[in-house]
């Protein structure tokens, strides 16, 4: 029995570390395909509040019709049964991500750390996202899938002493407490309509409706945004990333725009908020309402071959739940560049 648990815990790791590895080399196979690249950081700090949501990172990779004809990625094939045949789409996207997302306690030097539910755990998550985007003149649908790892094998901890010791920030002490290691995924479903559009095409109003289900999260919402600026026609599609922290929406072609959005939604469960629980019965998840409100305002701009996008992001309004909000408030940017 020893012999098996000990083939067990080695098959496991083994399993982690090859998930890991590929979220790692990810970018690197896909250089020669790409027809647009992303790198997003998103922090709380940047909105002022350093708690709660530490750091965030993720690089994306897009195929257009324009160069590389987008195909549904491996993953996405799972959800292209959510998506209609009926009519011919404008342009096809196929999206891909790779992205460490980590949370820490308010206090990294208290040893022993504040636990849940009274403060986040220490915790990261790797992972590899799929996603494939349809887009027809006044509305775009979104499916992805998403597969993940928290734990030892998300990296997290190395990634935070590396970026701490570069500034000469406080040493996190406590990392040995972080959420145990877990195999995670989450499957998404979205679209977005261009319902309103102004004389002359200088701004329009999008309605979104989206629902997702898995480990990393499970939600539910309707969202509204509403844009100003030049050449959103071709880029109204990217909206459906304003809920998701892997990128924010996008200017191409030296278009910009600023937006506002609201949105209103149900959330189910979230990973860092209610824990790794197939391996961590014991954890105190932190409570929150599953009813959420929030908002997101941003700004973006293209020039040449280059874009720039800055947001602040708010999507839990609820006073009730400080520990929940201070993990859905941060601000973020992402610069993006065609490929060569």
């Amino acid at each position: 029995m020893t012999i098996n648990l000990h083939l067990y815990d080695n098959l496991k790791s083994l399993l982690f570390a090859s998930l890991a590895l590929c979220c790692v080399i990810g970018p690197n196979l896909a250089q020669a395909e790409g027809d647009y690249y992303l790198l997003t950081i998103d922090n709380d700090a940047l909105v002022g509040e350093d708690t709660g949501y530490t750091n965030g990172l993720y690089f994306t990779w897009v195929d257009t019709p324009a160069r590389n004809k987008a195909k549904p990625g491996l993953l996405s094939k799972v959800m292209l049964w959510s998506l209609s045949d009926s009519d011919e789409p404008v342009l096809d996207y196929s999206i891909k991500t790779i992205g460490q997302t980590m949370i820490t306690p308010d206090d990294i030097e208290l040893d022993p750390p504040i636990s849940p539910p009274d403060d986040f755990p220490y915790g990261g998550l790797l992972f590899y996202s799929d996603s494939f985007l349809k887009v027809y003149d006044k509305h775009a649908d979104r499916i992805s899938v998403t597969i993940g790892v928290v734990g030892e094998y998300s990296f997290a901890e190395e990634s935070q002493k590396f970026v701490h010791d570069i500034i000469s920030s406080d040493e996190p002490c406590c990392w040995d407490t972080q959420l145990d290691d877990e195999i995670v995924f989450r499957v998404y479903r979205g679209r977005v309509w261009r319902s309103w559009i102004a004389d002359g095409g200088s701004a329009d109003l999008l309605l979104g409706a989206d629902a997702e289900l898995g480990t990393i999260q499970s939600s539910a919402g309707a969202s509204m945004v509403i844009r100003y600026g030049a050449g959103l026609k071709q880029t109204y599609a990217t909206v459906t990333m304003v809920n998701d922290r892997t990128a924010n929406p996008i200017a191409v072609d030296n278009g910009w725009f600023v937006y506002a959005g609201l949105r209103a939604g149900y959330l189910a469960n979230q990973i860092f908020l209610d824990g790794s629980k197939s391996y961590d019965d014991d954890f105190d998840e932190i409570e929150y309402t599953n009813e959420t409100l929030g908002y997101s305002v941003g700004l973006a701009y293209a020039w040449e071959n280059w874009s720039l996008t800055l947001a602040v992001n708010d999507l839990n309004v609820n006073e009730d739940d400080e520990d929940a909000e201070n993990y859905l408030q941060y601000g973020t940017f992402t610069v993006g560049w065609r490929g060569g």
